[in-house]
């Protein structure tokens, strides 16, 4: 365990060199180091204020996707679970193309967006999974996930189809996800933002493990059950939401980053819920270097690299 703990230390200190040192402007990881260290350097300005927000950007936000993964999979007691699953990524989506479609203003008007749309999805369907009652049901959920990112999509796709070509085209890239957008300001929000739901779902090991057991089993041994649920539903859908807004739909990071570290490591959540994230960062950070790598100087959409 030692061992693996080790190299997944030495994995992401290769992630960085490699997510810093690729690019329109390859960087040796020598360049990349005087770049970190030294101000003056002739790399510095691409190290520092280039390509070093954009790792951490994703590492961030590959983790937070890995941590919402395994939690909603206890959550749903579902192994296809993953943090798209509960209609928040239609809502997102919609937001988003209607933000791209109606020219709405400036850098942020696009991730407010997203993020207001990702936000509606989760009332709705928590509205609808409490519909017959005060217990938040699994399966009500699920089935609540699926009709809402329906009727997202739905809505999505008929006002891509009657934008014109730059809207269709902005839509798409947006759709797919990329840190094409990526600061030290957006990783400052994105990290003040995420802290706290982080913080929920990592005191939150315990009960995930009972949880996991199933919902009266766990009853049985001391847990609120319906208290852990809203507070795992509130947690995952927040941090998904400011993942979606930041960089956009980013597939597959949620739903398998959980089961590699289940077999890597432990299935207990004290141990699957850290390295969810930091797995997850580390994939997240080389799909991207990928993305960026392949046919410079143009840039794949993360997500396709993902999903590939």
């Amino acid at each position: 365990m030692i061992r693996r703990d080790l190299l997944l230390g030495l994995a992401v200190v290769i992630a960085v060199l490699i997510g810093i040192g690729v690019g329109a402007v390859a960087l040796s990881p020598a360049e990349v180091v005087r770049g970190l260290l030294h101000a003056g350097s002739a790399s510095a300005p691409i190290v520092r204020e280039l390509r070093l927000p954009r790792v951490l950007l994703a590492f961030l936000v590959g983790g937070s996707l890995g941590v919402s993964g395994a939690a909603l999979q206890a959550l749903v007691r579902n192994p296809l679970a993953d943090p798209y699953l509960l209609g928040l990524s239609g809502g997102a989506g919609l937001g988003a193309v209607t933000a791209i479609a109606l020219s709405l203003g400036g850098a942020w008007g696009v991730p407010l967006s997203a993020f207001a749309g990702a936000i509606g999805a989760v009332a709705l369907v928590y509205r609808l999974a409490v519909v017959s009652g005060r217990r938040l049901d699994a399966r009500v959920l699920l089935l609540a996930g699926v009709v809402v990112g329906a009727f997202a999509g739905a809505v999505m796709s008929a006002i891509i189809v009657l934008s014109d070509a730059p809207t269709l085209r902005n839509a798409f890239l947006w759709l797919l996800g990329g840190f094409g957008g990526a600061s030290w300001r957006a990783l400052g929000v994105f990290a003040a933002y995420g802290v706290v739901p982080l913080a929920l779902l990592f005191r939150m090991a315990r009960p995930l493990e009972l949880l996991a057991l199933g919902e009266e089993t766990a009853e049985y041994l001391g847990a609120d059950v319906e208290r852990t649920k809203r507070v795992l539903y509130l947690a995952t859908s927040l941090l998904t939401a400011a993942s979606v807004a930041t960089c956009g739909i980013i597939g597959f990071v949620g739903l398998v980053v959980p089961h590699a570290c289940r077999l890597a490591w432990s299935p207990l959540h004290r141990r699957l819920l850290p390295m969810s994230f930091v797995v997850g960062g580390v994939f997240l950070v080389l799909a991207d270097a990928a993305a960026r790598s392949v046919l410079p100087p143009l840039e794949l959409p993360v997500g396709v690299v993902t999903a590939l």
